[in-house]
């Protein structure tokens, strides 16, 4: 069985209210408090985790605070708030349609891998009062999200509306490639950002849930065309956050950031299973790899379970903040599933 990351970062990060979202180098920076965009992320960690230690009774502590939070971050209308200073106080009185997308997706595991019968209780009431403002998402990453919530939701149950939901999300999502995809820019807007790997695997897993081949054609497709910017060989280049890549201009290699490589596991991964070509478990491999050093600046960037920020022009960001280190984590928690028996482990490759 492959060994997994130790989670001593993470468990350093975590209190009893959230995650701390930074951190200055190792150690947690309080002041920067919660969100929930890395507590959902967290929470999906957790149970991949748990999977392999369901009795283990630190990572149920992990998993009801996570998930606690996340009642708590909803509101009346079914949507969640997103930042939660220390002391406790949301700061805002809705949050951004990214932080409701992951909500989403972290409650559709839930539904189905935690071990405890009350949390999946829980998550489901959550997610089903969460389809109501599920219009309200908008944005093309919020809705992949959602929609890889919701079609982990729909392996534990046949709830029509959450089926309706996801179709109408990917509905969108495909709208949006038809009107931006051609033969050189298979896309579904006219810039490359951040997540990107989310959209197509979400089309990939519409498709295959909704036996749309519409869907798992432009899934296809677009894997296809971002593959053929980010993989440089053997070698894994996401975009970079400091300019993007619009379409006709130039990609920036810099900063590059861990949530990509991650993103890039996931959709191979995806692509992997509904697919079947073997090509795709290669490229999940070779995208992990940029945690270990197969990058552009051939620097480690995980250490005792955590994970540096990014990689930038001048080298590394030494601070090890939660949404990096869930990347790591949860890409490892994502191959471990997929190849479950190998002679490397997920901690050194």
């Amino acid at each position: 069985m492959r060994e997994l990351p130790p989670l001593d970062h993470l468990i350093a990060l975590t209190d009893d209210v959230g995650v701390i979202q930074h951190a200055v180098e190792t150690v947690p920076n309080r002041s920067t408090g919660y969100c929930t965009d890395d507590v959902a992320r967290a929470l999906i960690v957790t149970l991949g985790y748990r999977a392999r230690r369901p009795a283990d009774e630190r990572l149920a502590r992990m998993e009801k605070t996570y998930l606690s939070f996340l009642h708590d971050a909803q509101c009346d209308d079914g949507r969640f708030r997103n930042f939660l200073g220390y002391d406790r106080r949301w700061l805002e009185a809705v949050g951004s349609p990214d932080s409701n997308g992951r909500a989403i997706w972290a409650l559709g595991i839930t539904m189905g891998a935690s071990p405890d019968s009350a949390h999946r209780r829980v998550a489901r009431a959550l997610l089903l009062r969460a389809l109501g403002a599920i219009d309200g998402l908008r944005y093309l990453r919020a809705e992949a999200f959602a929609v890889l919530g919701l079609d982990a939701a729909l392996r534990t149950t046949d709830e029509p509306r959450i089926r309706t939901a996801l179709a109408a999300l990917a509905a969108d999502l495909h709208g949006a490639w038809t009107q931006y995809a051609d033969a050189s820019w298979c896309w579904f807007e006219d810039v490359l950002t951040y997540d990107n790997a989310r959209l197509p695997e979400a089309l990939l897993r519409a498709g295959a849930v909704l036996a749309d081949e519409r869907y798992l054609d432009a899934g296809r497709r677009s894997l296809a065309f971002y593959e053929g910017v980010v993989f440089e060989g053997e070698r894994f280049v996401p975009i970079g956050n400091a300019g993007w890549y619009r379409r006709g201009g130039h990609r920036a290699r810099y900063a590059q950031q861990p949530l990509e490589a991650a993103a890039m596991v996931d959709a191979e991964l995806a692509a992997h299973t509904i697919v079947g070509d073997a090509i795709h478990l290669r490229r999940a491999l070779v995208a992990y790899d940029w945690y270990f050093g197969r990058n552009t600046a051939g620097a480690v960037m995980v250490r005792g379970g955590g994970c540096y920020d990014g990689l930038e022009v001048d080298g590394v960001n030494r601070n090890m903040g939660a949404e990096s280190t869930l990347a790591y984590l949860a890409a490892a928690v994502a191959l471990a599933r997929a190849i479950p028996s190998d002679r490397r482990s997920l901690v050194g490759r």
